[in-house]
């Protein structure tokens, strides 16, 4: 799978493990930054280009760490076609791309440690959409909604 990963500097030593983790499992990366440790980065900038990445069909899901995942969430779901979480349980992060078509994961590298952030990136990739007629009618709304603002806004 193609997976888009992105990091400021409260995420940094995570993305690098889960980069090696991802690699090690045989997927394709797009790291898009942080390439080295910077205390003055911020995070809308990596969650920016990853959440474009998935949106633009660059990468088929995205990862995205910071400090406690909450800014790094925010700023993925200002993406049109972007549906992010935060999960730091196992169902959340399968449940989301089950029902709702989660497309990215977001991470607080200060909330989990790595052993968790790895069990939660694999159930992530390794779900999929169940295509349910309840889950098909609930994303159409949630499009529908988007659709709204983007003539709204544009």
């Amino acid at each position: 799978m193609h997976i888009a990963i992105g990091a400021d500097h409260g995420g940094f030593a995570l993305k690098e493990q889960i980069a090696q983790l991802l690699k090690g499992d045989g997927h394709e990366l797009l790291d898009l930054g942080a390439s080295a440790f910077d205390p003055k980065d911020d995070y809308p900038d990596f969650a920016q280009q990853v959440a474009q990445a998935v949106a633009s069909a660059r990468a088929e899901r995205g990862i995205v760490l910071c400090g406690s995942g909450v800014g790094a969430c925010v700023v993925a779901n200002k993406i049109p076609g972007v549906r992010a979480a935060i999960c730091h349980d196992g169902y959340s992060a399968h449940q989301g791309v089950e029902h709702d078509e989660l497309n990215v994961l977001c991470l607080g590298a200060r909330i989990i440690g790595p052993e968790l952030a790895f069990e939660l990136v694999r159930v992530f990739i390794n779900a999929r959409f169940s295509g349910a007629e309840r889950h098909l009618r609930r994303l159409q709304k949630l499009q529908a909604i988007e659709q709204q603002y983007r003539r709204t806004i544009g």
